[in-house]
């Protein structure tokens, strides 16, 4: 079977054949599936014990699923947009990504509920064959070889039980998958490296929730206003509003939007800003399409010279070096 998708209420049933995470081939797909009361857009690939997964939802009300499955897996689920419940016989209590939210789960050939509680989401996900996790946790640190040692004993669980913020790293590492232009030949060694560069990230994640105790942001709703104000900040990267400006925006004060955003991103808002600018200058040089002038102007940079500072001290080399 694989996995199956169904719902009574509209008679919808939807089975996905097992996939060969064992086959060392490499596979890509795009596909669609009408679900009850919506549409899901996906983008698959398959290789060598690893699935990445990444997929839209649109729906004219929410909705839930039942599904079952009959593999062992390993899933690194990070949700970019909207909400998203997930129930696992096995598993005790469901458990809820929110937007901008990702964990680590293991789960058995099981059945459960999947809720879609918002009209648009979007989700990546990365999975693992048991075996071939096993063999790359194992010379991770403490948290990893613990959750191990979980999966060996065939027992489902999730490495954090407060669900992760996905912070600029992280992002940017899902966007050098979704976007690559490498070949097929390259695209399985390119993927593999950043899957294992998002565990790593995951991982350094759970460490620092377990050593840092959240000083300023208490409650869902607010929470909710930062990741608002960081989308925000990216659909006007070219001329972003002042940090006054921004928690008017949002709806929340200055002071806990400054100190909630740098407590969820790990950095500042306009560090966050200033960082996001210049891995998309990174981008589109090595895209070969515009010159170092047009991108800086693009990006909101006052000069050329400006934008040419800025990149060295990030990456250490001039925008000319990046095609050369």
């Amino acid at each position: 079977m694989g996995f199956e998708l169904r719902n009574n209420e509209k008679d919808f049933k939807k089975n996905f054949e097992k996939n060969d995470f064992n086959d060392q081939n490499f596979k890509e797909d795009t596909f669609k599936i009408d679900i009850p009361f919506g549409q899901l857009t996906a983008r698959q690939w398959l290789f060598g014990g690893i699935k990445i997964l990444y997929s839209e939802t649109a729906l004219n009300q929410p909705t839930e699923v039942d599904w079952k499955g009959d593999m062992e897996l390993v899933t690194m689920h990070f949700n970019l947009q909207g909400k998203t419940s997930i129930k696992q016989d096995g598993m005790g209590n469901s458990f809820e990504l929110m937007a901008n939210q990702h964990n680590l789960f293991y789960g058995t050939g099981a059945e459960g509920k999947l809720k879609f509680d918002e009209m648009k989401m979007k989700s990546f996900m990365i999975q693992f064959s048991k075996d071939l996790f096993l063999r790359i946790s194992k010379d991770g640190n403490e948290s990893l070889k613990q959750f191990a040692d979980k999966i060996a004993s065939e027992t489902p669980i999730t490495l954090s039980g407060s669900n992760l913020n996905i912070d600029l790293p992280i992002q940017t590492c899902i966007n050098s998958i979704l976007n690559c232009g490498y070949s097929n030949e390259l695209k399985p060694l390119f993927f593999l490296s950043k899957t294992i560069e998002l565990l790593v990230l995951q991982a350094e994640s759970f460490n620092k929730l377990q050593n840092e105790k959240s000083l300023y942001i208490k409650y869902d709703y607010d929470k909710e206003r930062i990741v608002y104000a960081r989308d925000y900040l990216v659909e006007n990267i070219e001329s972003p509003p002042t940090l006054t400006e921004l928690a008017k925006i949002v709806g929340i004060n200055e002071y806990k939007l400054k100190r909630g955003f740098k407590e969820i991103f790990n950095q500042t808002a306009f560090s966050y800003l200033s960082d996001l600018r210049l891995e998309r200058a990174k981008k589109d040089l090595l895209g070969g399409k515009k010159q170092a002038t047009e991108i800086a102007f693009e990006l909101g940079y006052c000069s050329l010279q400006h934008f040419s500072n800025a990149f060295k001290k990030k990456f250490a080399i001039t925008p000319n070096q990046v095609r050369r």
